[in-house]
């Protein structure tokens, strides 16, 4: 029986660590049908592959609340539209929560001060009212602090709801370890109030403080590494800022009942014609109907130049209109225009688990328990050394809050989400963390030529005319006998010249001496009677020549335009251009002769130019160890001239398009870690066969649907720039995994007191509470320095 497979998106709510995500994705994980279940912490979200005739929502939902926590669907398709044309409203929600988190925290802090300075202020001779003097009325002092603690336990009472609540699911996390913790010196501490007056001493065995602080302290890092996981999501945010909330559409346009009306944006439809002032933010995809303006395309391009767009021009929702006004119509809406293509890749990104992420998955899934564990073993071992209560649960506290799996989990989501963000602004769309991580040991870049290298579009290179020809003349003759023909070499001699200067002028000095030289020079200088195309050989043609241009008693032309064997065969000898002929042949360009009336007027060389940027894109390849390999199905003279061109260390030539995937396939048997450059339908077994697959963005769809990383930009240099992405990020999830396991590493040890006895070492539940919060902050702002860092 097939399999239904189906991805959805959950958002799962009270999640406080790495062993709740754990917790959820092993529950998950067990569903019979279920194919992948990941749960990103930055993000809340739970991205989860199965098979749809064995699974349904419910069942999932179901699964996940047993485990202890909420399960909601992510928003359907329209919702999500509405979500991302009204940023400002989630925006708003955020900063809401936000400032309620604020407010509550300065409220602990207040009562901890106070907390504090009653506790501990004697101690420091601080001054402190005699009614509460701990030697005098111990009682009263033991209330005061019972009195303050109280408030930060109840504002903090999250952390106890969430705890137990996780323990009694058997999903233990760093909530039941701080909930744990907490009670076990408050109840201490209330119980030791009750017997100060038969045992006055017991004041100096007092925990509020601790059973409180501790609570604090874990608030204020939450409320930072929440501040800095905001962060984390800056790229999400300011794409879908990009989006208006409203657009300009305009009824019957073009006639006398012409009127415009704004609209939700969510309500506009494919074929509707908007209108786009100056200043205004482009909707939507679509194409210009009418007018003219400079378009700034920077958050799609990264160029800061805007882009001239005139009748016929494809415009991108997004992007900012400069000065003229634009009647668009809209072609492309919802999910499938570019921005919310981008918006969806770098989504699923952040999504989706780096393998690096694996160890700390595993670590994190047992954690919460073995730190219970150690928290009851060092109890026993120092119960039976003879400590007394009081050190037993200073040591247990310790143990149970300075254990923090937060960093660990957060080690690997909040560096994916930064370096995806920091690539989404420069253009690079990485769909996984798979591909971020392979893309950092790819050794082998292998290009494809047409369209990767190349602009994918043949260009007039060289015009050799004969001699008393002039080069106007030629090109305007070639291209009124190749304007008829099909062939794509044709539009390349049509191109060149159009934008040749002075045909006229110089057709009528060639033509005759009394040439009428008041001509206009909107006059086309030839007209063409008939009409023959060759297959395979070439185009004859009988041309007409423009009196206006020549005199009358020039004699009408038959042309020829084609091979070198065409011209043969018709009696024309083109020996003149035998030089030229090689030099171009060994570069790989194509060659049209142009022929009249058995005469020989030109060789016209027409190659396939290369982009810009394509030299520079190689040099950077290689500045980082990379073995560049130009791949294509073009003659191997072509090919290899490229290939010096652009200094690529190996040439692969004349590979049919079904065969380029074998040849990525051979060199991964010999051991290369390949990324695969490619923007055409041909080049899509090839991208998905290859470790890494980088499409070029203005491909087609197909290309950038297999790629793993999408170069939005169409520039080369940004699969060079994607590999060294890779490489910092990977970087930076390896230094926060050390230190996460570092700081455990060493911080336990210190909390269970194993360095008592030597060194009189021993760690307050207070400092390690602040040392567990610092250590999630620590981790999430490492990940943030990528955002400063330059591809």
């Amino acid at each position: 029986m097939n399999t239904k497979k189906v991805q959805k998106e959950f958002i799962i709510q009270g999640m406080s660590c790495a062993a709740c995500s754990a917790a959820v994705e092993r529950v998950t994980r067990k569903i019979d049908g279920v194919i992948e279940s990941d749960v990103n912490l930055a993000t809340n979200k739970m991205r989860i592959v199965f098979d749809g005739e064995k699974v349904d929502d419910g069942l999932i939902i179901s699964k996940v609340q047993k485990a202890g926590f909420g399960c909601i669907p992510q928003a359907c398709t329209e919702q999500k539209k509405a979500v991302q044309s009204k940023p400002k409203a989630a925006a708003d929600k955020t900063e809401n929560a936000s400032a309620s988190q604020k407010s509550a925290l300065i409220a602990a802090w207040i009562f901890a001060v106070l907390l504090m300075y009653a506790a501990m202020g004697h101690m420091l001779n601080l001054p402190l009212p005699n009614l509460f003097n701990p030697e005098r009325y111990p009682s009263n002092f033991a209330l005061l602090n019972l009195l303050f603690a109280v408030p930060i336990l109840f504002i903090g009472r999250g952390f106890y709801i969430r705890g137990f609540k996780s323990l009694f699911h058997g999903n233990p996390n760093m909530d039941t370890l701080v909930a744990l913790g907490s009670t076990a010196a408050f109840i201490y501490s209330t119980v030791l109030t009750f017997l100060i007056p038969l045992y006055p001493h017991f004041t100096h065995d007092l925990y509020f403080e601790a059973s409180a602080v501790v609570l604090v302290f874990v608030m204020t890092g939450k409320y930072l590494e929440q501040r800095s996981k905001e962060k984390t999501k800056s790229a999400i945010k300011a794409l879908t800022a990009l989006v208006p909330d409203t657009a300009v559409r305009v009824l019957n346009f073009a006639q006398s009942t012409e009127k415009t009306e704004e609209t939700a944006v969510e309500d506009i439809k494919i074929g509707d014609i908007l209108l786009v002032r100056a200043g205004q933010r482009i909707p939507l995809d679509g194409k210009v109907l009418k007018g003219n303006s400079g378009v700034d395309e920077s958050m799609l391009t990264g160029e800061s130049l805007p882009v001239e767009k005139t009748e016929g021009s494809s415009l991108t929702g997004g992007t900012m209109n400069g000065n003229g006004l634009l009647y668009m119509e809209v072609t492309k809406t919802g999910e499938d225009t570019v921005l919310s293509k981008i918006i969806m890749f770098v989504e699923e990104a952040q999504g989706k688990k780096a393998p690096i992420s694996k160890t700390a998955d595993k670590v994190s899934g047992i954690f919460v328990p073995v730190v219970i564990g150690i928290s009851i073993a060092a109890a026993i071992g120092w119960a039976i050394a003879g400590a007394d209560a009081s050190f037993i649960l200073r040591v247990c506290t310790s143990v149970l809050v300075i254990a923090c799996p937060c960093a660990l989990g957060l080690a690997t989501p909040a560096a994916v989400m930064t370096g995806t963000g920091l690539g989404a602004a420069n253009g690079i769309l990485i769909r996984s963390g798979e591909a971020l991580e392979t893309a950092k040991h790819v050794d082998t870049v292998v290009l494809d030529k047409t369209g990767t290298v190349t602009e994918g579009k043949p260009s007039v290179r060289d015009v050799f005319c004969a001699e008393g020809k002039n080069r106007a003349l030629v090109l305007a003759l070639a291209a009124a006998v190749e304007n008829a023909s099909a062939h794509p070499l044709a539009k390349a001699v049509t191109e060149a010249a159009a934008a040749e200067n002075g045909i006229s002028g110089a057709t009528a000095a060639d033509c005759a001496a009394n040439a009428d030289n008041n001509a206009s020079d909107n006059d086309a200088p030839f007209e063409v009677l008939s009409f023959e195309n060759i297959s395979g050989k070439g185009i004859a043609a009988q041309v007409k020549i423009n009196a206006s241009i020549c005199p009358p008693q020039n004699k009408d032309l038959h042309v020829l335009a084609g091979s070198r064997l065409f011209m043969e065969e018709n009696g024309i000898n083109c020996a003149l251009f035998e030089k030229q002929a090689d030099e171009a042949s060994k570069s790989g360009a194509a060659l049209v002769y142009l022929a009249a009336n058995k005469e020989p007027y030109a060789l016209i060389t027409i190659t396939d130019t290369i982009k810009p940027h394509s030299i520079e894109a190689v040099a950077l390849m290689k500045e980082q160890n990379l073995r560049v390999i130009l791949l294509t199905g073009d003659n191997k003279a072509a090919a290899d001239y490229m290939g010096k061109l652009i200094h690529a260390d190996e040439v692969i030539a004349e590979v049919l398009p079904q065969d380029k995937a074998e040849v990525i396939r051979g060199l991964q048997e010999k051991g290369s870690v390949v990324m695969m450059a490619g923007d055409g339908i041909n080049d899509a077994p090839a991208l998905v066969q290859a470790d890494v697959g980088a499409a070029i963005g203005n491909g087609s769809d197909i290309a950038v649907e297999s790629g793993d990383i999408v170069l939005v930009k169409g520039d080369l240099r940004d699969a060079a720039k994607a590999v060294k992405l890779s490489r910092m990020t990977i970087r930076n999830i390896k230094q926060n995994l050390f230190w996460a396991f570092f700081y455990n590493s060493i911080g336990l040890p210190l909390a269970a007191g194993l360095l008592y006895p030597a060194y009189g070492l021993l760690l307050s539940p207070m400092v390690g509470s602040f040392a567990m919060s610092l250590s999630s902050v620590f981790v999430v702002t490492n990940a943030l320095r990528l955002r400063r860092k330059k591809l």
